[in-house]
């Protein structure tokens, strides 16, 4: 039975086309796993499919009372909110029914014999789906999921704006499997979760009944929940049964196919072109010349997709700095709370560490304190001498409203404007996007855009938060070759031990230190 139906979709941005003709279908209990590279239109076919978005052309259909839950990064919390709040917002449609209730209850005592049981037939309607629904155990299903995403050790009054990343895609998280749709939709629900919670997750979407699709750029997380993959790629999305795995075999045997194709034609062509041009002028052979010349407006031409810039990445490197690049002496982080022991580290030229451990235990805050952005609770950092930092936050901040092209010229005034799109364009962005405003490009395009900032400047001291978030494959994978190739020392969160096996010559587990009970 199809859930979804998707016809003859159009749409783009400007003059940017996004998607052409795309026909997609959803039926009951498929797990899809959406792909492609950054930029190709994943979370903005999301955004259509869920009516945030008006498509060019095309429509739209969802079966009959199909109830959606859908996990988006940019959804925006309400200040104020506790997370239980947030959390007990699944149940809102129960509340509803719970206010008419009391309504129906107040109405009864002025209401004439007939009326009155009308109203005691609603209410015992209402009362019958209160319980169906579980209504009077919201409080221990808050709990329980509360407890399986570890935010109960964070606690549940917590006011959401003061959560972290990872917090806050847990609660989203949280709030969506408490309402327990038909469909899940599913835009990178792994970026900012450390490796216990997205076990958990990935636990889950194998034991998933409804259908699902996901986006992600996490293969081995990928691989072990979807099985079809539909592929979006030039403004089309073709269907793969199978996982990521199989997607990539009988895909490369396609392109090879199409290849041997195309070059046997384009043989084929110039012979035909060779030949009419050589016979077309004489008597004898002029039929013959005409002949082939429709047989070439005939025919249909096989067009390669032009091949999608790949990133290059490479960091400049400043100065060698001291031995000893920080030493921090009893630092205590944290805001209001401390969120760590007394921590005494230090950081020598060549180590290349990772920090590791779950969501909201202050790896995020011992970066910014060793910056000096943060000051510390108590204790002390010490920089080392002629040090050349360079810091890649987990977001992008400033003002999204720039292009891409102003973003860099900002940072750099003194380039020049065709080494402000080269350098752009090294980092995997094509014409369009660099023309484009930062807030119209997708995670992955805006992460490029940062790392464009980070490798035009001198450094000897990378600290990387969570880098890989939003990038696709192969920039994931060109990002670890310029990290282990970099002569400089790195810093880095990161919960992808496949991103930075290879890489690390240290991991530090930083739920050792932390103050928080995970």
């Amino acid at each position: 039975m199809s859930i979804l139906n998707v016809e003859h979709l159009t749409h783009g941005f400007g003059d940017r086309a996004i998607f052409h003709d795309v026909s997609f279908r959803l039926l009951k209990g498929e797990h899809i796993g959406l792909i492609g590279a950054n930029g190709e239109g994943k979370s903005t076919f999301m955004n259509i499919i869920t009516g945030k978005l008006m498509p060019d052309e095309g429509k739209i259909e969802w079966a009959k009372n199909v109830r959606v839950g859908y996990l988006d990064q940019h959804t925006v919390l309400t200040p104020g909110l506790s997370i239980r709040q947030v959390l007990a917002s699944a149940f809102d449609f129960l509340y509803e029914m719970e206010a008419q209730m009391n309504t129906i209850c107040e109405k009864m005592g002025e209401v004439c014999e007939d009326e009155l049981e009308v109203l005691m037939e609603e209410l015992g309607t209402l009362q019958d789906l209160l319980t169906m629904h579980d209504f009077y155990m919201i409080d221990s299903k808050v709990e329980e999921v509360g407890r399986a995403l570890g935010l109960s050790d964070i606690g549940l009054e917590r006011d959401v704006t003061e959560l972290s990343g990872g917090q806050r895609t847990k609660v989203l998280l949280g709030k969506l499997l408490l309402e327990k749709p038909d469909i899940l939709l599913l835009d990178e629900p792994t970026n900012y979760l450390d490796a216990e919670h997205i076990e958990w997750l990935k636990r889950y979407l194998q034991e998933y009944e409804n259908a699902f699709i996901l986006i992600s750029h996490d293969i081995p997380f990928l691989n072990s929940v979807i099985n079809l993959i539909y592929h979006m790629d030039n403004r089309a999305l073709t269907r793969y049964v199978g996982d990521y795995d199989k997607f990539r075999e009988v895909y490369a045997m396609k392109k090879a196919q199409l290849e041997a194709a195309y070059n046997k034609q384009q043989k084929e062509i110039a012979d035909l072109k060779d030949f009419v041009a050589r016979n077309k002028a004489r008597v004898a052979t002029r039929n013959m010349a005409m002949s082939r010349q429709k047989k070439l407006d005939r025919m249909d031409v096989i067009e390669l997709a032009a091949e999608k810039p790949k990133p290059e990445f490479f960091f400049k490197e400043a100065r060698t700095p001291g031995r000893i690049l920080f030493e921090t002496h009893d630092l205590v982080i944290g805001y209001e709370e401390p969120l760590s022991k007394p921590l005494t580290l230090s950081m020598e030229r060549g180590q290349k560490i990772v920090l590791v451990g779950a969501n909201g235990i202050g790896k995020t805050t011992l970066l910014r304190s060793i910056l000096g952005l943060i000051k510390p609770l108590s204790g002390t950092v010490e920089q080392g001498d002629y040090l050349e930092i360079g810091y890649f936050e987990q977001e992008m901040s400033g003002n999204m409203d720039n292009s891409c092209i102003e973003e860099i010229w900002q940072e750099f005034p003194g380039f020049t404007q065709y080494e402000v799109r080269s350098a752009l364009a090294k980092c995997g962005l094509t014409t369009k996007h660099i023309e484009s405003k930062v807030k119209v490009l997708s995670g992955g395009e805006q992460a490029k855009v940062r790392l464009c900032k980070l490798m035009n400047r001198d450094t000897n001291l990378l600290l990387l938060d969570e880098p890989t978030n939003h990038l696709d494959v192969d920039a994931k994978a060109e990002l670890k070759r310029a990290l282990q190739e970099y002569k400089g020392s790195i810093l880095m969160v990161c919960h992808e031990p496949e991103f930075y096996e290879g890489l690390a010559t240290d991991v530090w587990d930083c739920t050792r230190w932390t103050t928080r009970i995970f």
